[in-house]
C-alpha cells in the first residue's frame, strides 16, 4: 500500500500552471510544501501529523516524483528540473518565487472552501520562503518557514535574501504589522539557511518567532525531524486557525 493511498489525488490549475494535489482531513486548511526532492515519505508523515491534529491537508506536488524517497539521486533530479522552470529560481535575488501565484490561488481557494481566518501554509527547505510570499497575497494566518533555504546562500546576499520582491516584502510587514506572527524553525549552525533569520528578525520584528535547534543538520520537521518543532508547529496551527473554524470569508 502506498503512502498516499489514503489520500484523495486532485490537481489544482491557475494561469494555466498545473499541479497534481493530495488531499486528507477535515476542519481547518493548511497547506504543507514540500522540500527537495518531492513528496517524500517524509514529508507525508509530518502531514499526517498535522491531519490527526483536526486539520484538512493540501499537499501540492510542485517536482519530485510524489513517495521517491529523500535520495541523492531524487534530489539532483528535482533541482535538475527547478533549474529549467519559470516557476522556480534557485539563485535571484529581490525577487518572489514563480510558484507563488499558483499556490496564493490554492489558499484562496481552500479558504473559500472552508472558511475560518484563513490557511495555514508551510514551507521547507527550498521552499521554505514560499509561505512568505502566500502571506503577501493570499488568506494565509500561519505562515511557518521550516530552514529556508532559498536563494541558495552564495555570498552575503543571497545568505540574507528572503525570496521577496520589494512589493511582496512591504505587504508582508504590513500584514506581520496588523497581527499575523511568522513561525520559523532551523538548526542554528544549517549553512543553508544563511542569515535569512537574522533578515526575518529585523524586518518583522517581534512579529516573527524563532524555534532554532542546536547543530549544522537541516531538515527539522522530516529527515532530522525534532519532535519539539513538530509541536510548536501544531500548536500554532492551533493557535493560529482553530479559533476561527466555523467562520465563513
Amino acid at each position: 500500500m502506498g503512502l498516499l493511498d489514503s489520500w484523495t489525488e486532485g490537481r489544482h490549475t491557475a494561469d494555466g500552471v498545473v499541479h497534481p494535489t493530495y488531499r486528507k482531513g477535515s476542519g481547518p486548511g493548511v497547506i504543507v510544501i514540500h522540500e527537495i526532492p518531492g513528496v517524500t515519505p517524509g514529508v507525508i508523515g509530518f502531514a499526517e501529523e498535522v491531519v490527526a491534529r483536526g486539520f484538512t491537508v493540501v499537499l501540492p506536488s510542485l517536482f519530485g516524483r510524489p513517495e521517491g524517497p529523500a535520495s541523492v539521486g531524487e534530489s539532483l533530479r528535482s533541482i535538475a528540473r527547478i533549474c529549467v522552470s519559470k516557476e522556480f529560481s534557485m539563485f535571484a535575488l529581490g525577487r518572489t518565487t514563480g510558484a507563488a501565484p499558483w499556490l496564493r490561488s490554492l489558499a484562496r481557494e481552500l479558504h473559500a472552501e472552508l472558511g475560518g481566518p484563513g490557511v495555514g501554509a508551510v514551507g521547507m527547505c527550498f521552499t521554505g520562503g514560499f509561505a512568505l510570499a502566500m502571506l503577501a497575497d493570499a488568506p494565509v494566518a500561519a505562515p511557518v518557514l521550516a530552514q529556508p533555504a532559498s536563494p541558495a546562500p552564495l555570498g552575503r546576499a543571497r545568505r540574507a535574501d528572503l525570496g521577496l520582491s520589494p512589493a511582496d516584502l512591504t505587504s508582508v510587514k504590513a500584514k506581520v504589522a496588523a497581527g499575523c506572527q511568522v513561525l520559523g524553525l532551523r538548526y542554528d549552525r544549517d549553512p543553508a539557511v544563511g542569515t535569512r533569520f537574522d533578515t526575518l528578525r529585523r524586518e518583522l520584528g517581534d512579529g516573527f518567532i524563532a524555534v532554532e535547534f542546536p547543530g549544522r543538520q537541516h531538515s527539522t520537521l522530516t529527515e532530522h525531524r525534532q519532535q519539539e518543532g513538530v509541536d510548536r508547529v501544531l500548536a500554532f496551527f492551533e493557535e493560529k486557525l482553530a479559533a476561527g473554524r466555523d467562520e465563513r470569508p
